[in-house]
Order: C-alpha cells, then structure tokens, then sequence
C-alpha cells in the first residue's frame, strides 16, 4: 500500500492530467473537451498540491 502512495509516480500523474487538461483547452475540435478542459486542469492542480505532501 505505502509503494501506491509515493510521491513521485503520483507527481507524474497529476501532471499528465493537467497537461491533458491543456490540450483539451488548445484543440480546435470539440467543443466538448474545451468545456472540461478547465475542470481536468484544475482536478491536475490540486492532486500535484495533494500528493506534493505525501513522503518521498
């Protein structure tokens, strides 16, 4: 449980998500996927502030 809670697979994460977040805000497509790309940045942004505190 403790390797499931480590911080730096986590970090990488909570970063993809917020990098999919801004490819979903920058694609000229659907309209669906700039409406939660707000949403997906943000989810990102507070799980990197999150699971920045976990242990190494």
């Amino acid at each position: 449980m403790t390797k499931l809670l480590r911080r730096g697979p986590l970090e990488a994460v909570a970063t993809g998500i917020i990098a999919l977040g801004i490819i979903m805000l920058m694609q000229p497509v659907s309209l669906t996927l700039y409406s939660y790309s707000f949403v997906t940045t943000l989810a990102g942004t507070v799980m990197f502030i999150i699971v920045s505190k976990f242990p190494e």
